[in-house]
């Protein structure tokens, strides 16, 4: 039996209320502190969760919710010049889920709400004040809260890393930023397919969304970084203008593109990947999700990872009454995974930014590996994670 009763979990965004939830459902009572005015219901744009994601919702009961609001995409493709390559996949494995993150907000937060988690808005951390019994969290409006633990889940620039350690490690620049659209056009896809596509200038990705839409998402280079707001205060139709001179030649980059009004265009601005954080814990503060592992949209595992890390916490938090000992263990069952999906995803980042030379040359690599890949070396074990609640750590 835990001798751990009370949390505050800092973030409302994915990692935040699967945490909250999963203390709930090891019998500790945690609530949830959002910077944001309300929910966020708004902000983001698709991402994809691997069946390794997908199951760690089944934990706290919101598997079926968020299947219900996702596409399911079970084959994948790679593109190169236009041409298809099919991808080898996983077939004995779920299908990949790609689901809007405004959405995915949503199902979680209402999810926690049920499980009886509270949840406060405005609530922007600025100090905590650690004891041996406890922490007790100071937020910018004058207010403060008070528990056993504090899970920093505030995402890619977290107070509550910062707090853990000062020296810290940030988020790095991965030399890119992200558009998203979903658009009505005419053009020939793959059916239930996720298309990775390498196009004359950039990379971008399209899919199906089963009712005449297609999804789509551009990993612009940019050797300049825009933070979120400074991309948005660019006008949609300037972000438009860039992205089919970019992706105009490319088929279906191109008509993709096309096909995007200003209304349409999600902005992402910068993307990210967060290095190796030498300190996941402090004390009774530790972190979670994007806060300490955030690998690139590479990866496509960084919201299932973050899920899985909330999940693994709780459980650790449950059958481990001393708080500092419970981190350690949570540390050492995730950092090597996580860890090495950085490193992959790191790696892939390079192949979609590469020199007009090093492009002519993947026209020639790119099918021979879509032709030898082992999807087995390459996501099995990935996918494969299971979670078992049941047992104790």
């Amino acid at each position: 039996m835990s001798g751990i009763d009370t949390a505050l979990v800092i973030g409302g965004g994915i990692a935040g209320p699967v945490a909250a939830t999963a203390l709930r459902k090891a019998g500790i009572a945690a609530r949830v502190y959002e910077a944001y005015p309300g929910p966020a219901f708004t902000i983001g744009s698709g991402l994809a969760l691997a069946p390794n994601g997908v199951a760690a919702l089944d934990v706290i009961g919101a598997g079926d919710a968020v299947r219900d609001i996702a596409v399911p995409v079970p084959r994948m493709s790679l593109s190169v010049g236009g041409r298809l390559l099919p991808a080898p996949s996983l077939p004995d494995q779920p299908p990949m889920q790609l689901v809007d993150r405004a959405e995915l907000h949503r199902v979680l937060h209402e999810r926690a709400v049920a499980a009886g988690v509270p949840v406060e808005f405005g609530k922007r951390l600025v100090a905590v004040d650690r004891t041996d019994a406890g922490v007790t969290a100071r937020f910018a409006d004058g207010s403060t809260a008070t528990a056993d633990v504090l899970v920093g889940a505030d995402g890619i620039r977290s107070t509550v890393r910062a707090l853990i350690d000062p020296e810290a490690p940030g988020p790095e620049f991965t030399g890119m930023l992200g558009f998203g659209a979903t658009v009505e056009c005419d053009i020939d896809t793959p059916a239930e397919t996720i298309v990775f596509a390498y196009g004359k200038r950039a990379y971008y990705l399209y899919w199906p969304l089963g009712d005449g839409r297609i999804g789509w998402g551009a990993n612009l280079p940019s050797a300049q970084y825009l933070s979120l707001t400074e991309a948005r205060n660019v006008p949609a139709q300037r972000w438009l203008e860039i992205l089919r001179d970019t992706y105009g030649a490319d088929d279906p980059g191109g008509p993709l593109a096309r096909a995007t009004t200003p209304e349409q265009l999600e902005v992402t601005g910068a993307l990210h990947i967060m290095p190796p954080v030498p300190r996941w814990y402090r004390d009774r503060m530790v972190l979670v999700g994007d806060a300490v592992h955030a690998p690139s949209n590479s990866s496509g595992q960084g919201a299932s990872l973050a899920i899985e890390s909330a999940i693994q916490l709780a459980r650790c938090l449950r059958d481990i009454p001393d708080p500092r000992a419970a981190f350690a263990s949570y540390e050492q069952l995730r950092r090597s995974r996580v860890e090495r999906v950085a490193a992959r995803a790191a790696k892939i980042n390079h192949s979609k930014t590469p020199g007009p030379v090093a492009r002519k040359m993947m026209q020639v690599i790119m099918p021979i590996m879509a032709r030898t890949m082992n999807p087995e070396k390459m996501v099995g074990t990935e996918q494969r994670y299971r979670i078992d609640w049941e047992v104790h750590v």
